[in-house]
C-alpha cells in the first residue's frame, strides 16, 4: 500500500473518530493549533521535532503525516535524513526502520508534487 493511501485511510478512520468523540477531537486540534502556531520556534522546527519523535515512538501514521507536514513548512530532503540520523542515534534499530519509511514516505509524496 502507497503512503498517500495509508495517509488517505488513517484521515477516513480519524473522521469517524471525530464522529464518536467530537469534543476530544476538537480540543485536540485546538492544542495542536496552539502549539504549532505559537512558541519560538518556527513550524519547520517543530516537524523536525515530530518527525523525529514519530519515527523514536514508532508511529507510522505520525511519521507520514508529519513528514508531508514538513513538506508543506519548507523542509528538504536533506533535513529529513538529518532528523532520521539524530533519532536512529536516540532510538537505534527500530527508529532505523521506521526512518526508512520517512524517506521512503518523502520520496513518494515527493513525485507526486507540482514541479515548479
Amino acid at each position: 500500500m502507497s503512503y498517500k493511501q495509508k495517509m488517505e485511510d488513517q484521515r477516513a478512520e480519524l473522521r469517524v473518530m471525530s464522529k464518536a468523540i467530537p469534543d476530544a477531537m476538537r480540543g485536540f486540534g485546538a492544542m495542536e493549533k496552539a502549539i504549532t502556531e505559537n512558541g519560538v520556534l518556527d513550524k519547520k522546527q517543530k516537524e523536525w521535532l515530530a518527525v523525529a519523535m514519530g519515527i523514536v515512538i514508532r508511529c507510522e501514521p505520525c511519521v507520514n503525516f508529519h513528514v508531508s507536514a514538513l513538506m508543506r513548512a519548507g523542509g528538504t530532503r536533506e533535513e529529513l535524513s538529518d532528523i532520521c540520523a539524530v533519532a536512529i542515534q536516540m532510538g537505534g534499530g527500530p527508529a532505523m526502520m521506521y526512518a526508512a519509511h520517512a524517506l521512503a514516505c518523502w520520496d513518494e509524496l515527493a513525485a507526486d508534487a507540482p514541479q515548479g
